[in-house]
């Protein structure tokens, strides 16, 4: 028991899920944005295993298929499977295990919710292999992270009508601003082993740039969000917090200087999901 529940932390590690934090709330803010409020103990239960299921899938997988990569990069040499902690056939156990959660709390929630798990899930998968033979590969990441609310939403709904796409294009640009200041630490492994991003192919100060440029947009889309959805100066109070954490992660990195890039990718993007997804509660709880 004792070596299969250290094997199991290994594979949590492996997959940083507690990383979940990133997409999770936005998940939770679509479907209370649906439900006006709370939504249901059954959908809040199976919305939250869907996302379980699905990041684990992804993240897992990520893994796989980028796993001789990791090895040849003297930052990520030390992940469970390069280093030999967990085998292939348990790693490929965990991603299937996880569709399957997946797949099975979309079908608890609704039918619409079921027809788009497919998609949402096989961009997911697919962003995995996008840095093969593209720079646009943040974009992607930040389309498959973008279904996040979008699904939140269906999963009360059953329906598209009245979704704030804002919402979603503003994660599409907060999480393709992220992950292009993350590539800037592979920069010079990835030009050399053939691997697309944006700072591999043009810099890492035009990485940068863009990943400004990315953030000051969705910024503005979350912005257009408390405005189409009619939330109250409660949603701007996080809006406020969300521009300060923004502004503070691009104040403490910089191309030349990527010491604290933990800080700035996990603390501050954290900060920010879990601080407009608790603003809109309270925006919704005091009459929106």
């Amino acid at each position: 028991m004792e070596t299969k529940l250290k094997k199991l932390k290994i594979l949590l590690e492996m997959i940083k899920f507690e990383h979940t934090v990133f997409a999770m709330p936005f998940a939770l803010m679509g479907a209370f944005l649906a439900a006006r409020g709370a939504p249901s103990l059954q959908v809040f239960f199976w919305v939250l295993l869907a996302m379980v299921g699905a990041r684990t899938c992804a993240m897992g997988f990520n893994r796989i298929v980028d796993r001789h990569f990791d090895a040849a990069n003297p930052r990520t040499a030390h992940r469970a499977l390069p280093a030999g902690q967990v085998t292939l056939l348990e790693s490929w156990a965990m991603v299937i295990a996880a569709g399957v959660l997946f797949f099975f709390a979309c079908s608890m929630l609704n039918l619409l919710t079921l027809q788009m798990a497919p998609l949402a899930l096989g961009l997911t998968l697919f962003y995995s292999l996008t840095k093969r033979f593209t720079w646009l590969c943040h974009l992607v990441l930040g389309l498959a992270l973008a279904f996040s609310p979008l699904g939140g939403w269906v999963a009360v709904s059953a329906s598209f009508q009245g979704y704030p796409w804002v919402l979603s294009l503003g994660v599409v640009f907060w999480v393709a601003g992220f992950d292009c200041v993350y590539a800037c630490q592979d920069a010079d492994f990835d030009r050399k082993a053939g691997l697309f991003s944006t700072p591999s192919i043009f810099g890492r100060r035009n990485g940068f740039r863009v990943a400004v440029a990315f953030h000051a947009l969705a910024f503005f889309l979350f912005i257009l969000t408390g405005l189409q959805t009619g939330l109250n100066y409660w949603y701007y109070c996080g809006i406020a917090v969300t521009g300060g954490s923004l502004f503070y992660q691009h104040l403490i990195v910089n191309p030349r200087d990527l010491s604290r890039i933990k800080q700035s990718f996990f603390s501050m993007n954290g900060l920010i999901s879990l601080t407009l997804f608790i603003t809109t509660c309270i925006a919704l709880a005091t009459g929106a």
